[in-house]
This record gives structure tokens, C-alpha cells and sequence, in this order.
């Protein structure tokens, strides 16, 4: 929640459904310097599955079929397998981006995240077996004009993504309309190397 909460900010919470929660709410949006902020990191997979579907997604086009939580590399799930008879299957990992601490930038990640880290090491071994491998940044929130990765937080995620990039993975970043009665994909946003804070 780095650079998203204060005393002053207004928030949206939405009831929590299933018997094993164990809070009865869950946070669904924030406003911060005027933008509706995403909080939900369960909907970025929705969102992104929602926008495939629809064929909004010029980068990922063209298969025949997509699966969610498929295993792969060791012990992991990739969250979407897009697969068509005519070329490579295509692994895509997804990303939830809330974070920015700088006017129009986005940043990922708020924290140190070694599961995060493992999974640009497996995408990177897909890529090499001759797959496709993407990883996309589904930044939950419209104020933003970049993506960069936040390597201040994390210096071993942003030399995983170095390495990962070099070795074939793809990187996308989309940006969503938020509005309080929903959020969609809207537009492709450019991926910055580092924050440079």
C-alpha cells in the first residue's frame, strides 16, 4: 500500500462472500491525488481475462485458446497459457500495479518479492525452451503515463527482470479506467527501466 494510504484518504470496500474470510469486507478502491486507484489484487487476472476475450489486447491476439492457472517450471502456476495450433505457446504472467510515487509514474513493486523473482527466472526458462513468455503490468489506475520497475525496493527483482528480458520475455503494460462501478483495460502504457528516484 506504499504511496496509496493516509488519514485523508477515501476508500471503497465491497462485502466479502465465502465462509473462510476472515474479515468480512474486502478493499476494493482507493482515491489518491484525485485517481481511483485498483486495490484488488484478485481482479487483475479478471480484468486482463475480461479484455483477452474481448480482443483488446493487440499484443496477445491471435490464439485459438486460453487456460488459467496452468503449472509450469517448479512448483508455480502461470496465470494465463494461451495456446493455438499454429505457434508457440505463450506463458503470461500477470502483474497488479498500484504504486506511484511520482506524478504520472507507475511503479512495480511496492515490496520485495521473491515470488515475484521466481517467476521471471521460470518465464525466462519458457522463453528459452522456445515458448513465448510475457509478463504484463496491469496498472489498476488511469493517472499514470509510464511503468517502471522500483528497483530502490527491490534490487533483486529488477536484476531478475534484466536478466529476464535479455534472455526473451516480453514486458507489457496496460492501464485501466477505474470508475466505481468497475475497472477495464484501457491503454498501453511505455516500461521504464528503472524509477530513477
Amino acid at each position: 500500500m506504499l504511496s496509496l494510504l493516509d488519514a485523508e484518504s477515501e476508500i471503497w470496500l465491497a462485502p466479502a462472500a465465502g465462509p473462510k474470510r476472515k474479515l468480512p469486507y474486502s478493499w476494493e478502491l482507493v482515491r489518491r491525488r484525485d485517481a481511483l486507484v485498483g486495490l484488488n489484487t484478485g481482479r487483475a487476472n479478471a480484468i486482463l481475462a475480461e479484455a483477452l476475450a474481448a480482443k483488446r489486447v493487440a499484443e496477445l491476439a491471435g490464439y485459438a485458446s486460453l487456460r488459467r492457472e496452468v503449472a509450469y517450471g517448479r512448483n508455480s502456476r502461470v496465470d494465463f497459457l494461451l495456446e493455438d495450433p499454429a505457434r508457440p505457446p505463450c506463458y503470461l504472467e500477470v502483474k497488479s500495479v498500484t504504486m506511484s510515487r511520482r506524478a504520472k509514474l507507475a511503479e512495480f513493486p511496492d515490496s520485495v518479492t521473491a515470488r515475484g523473482a521466481k517467476h521471471l527466472d521460470e518465464l525466462a526458462e519458457m522463453a528459452a525452451a522456445g515458448a513465448r513468455a510475457v509478463l504484463f503490468f496491469l496498472v489498476q489506475r488511469a493517472d499514470c503515463r509510464a511503468v517502471a520497475v522500483a528497483a530502490d525496493i527491490d534490487p533483486h527483482y529488477a536484476a531478475r527482470l534484466r536478466n529476464a528480458l535479455t534472455a526473451g520475455v516480453e514486458a507489457i503494460s496496460y492501464c485501466c479506467k477505474v470508475t466505481t462501478e468497475g475497472i477495464e483495460l484501457d491503454r498501453t502504457l511505455p516500461i521504464r527501466p528503472s524509477a530513477a528516484l
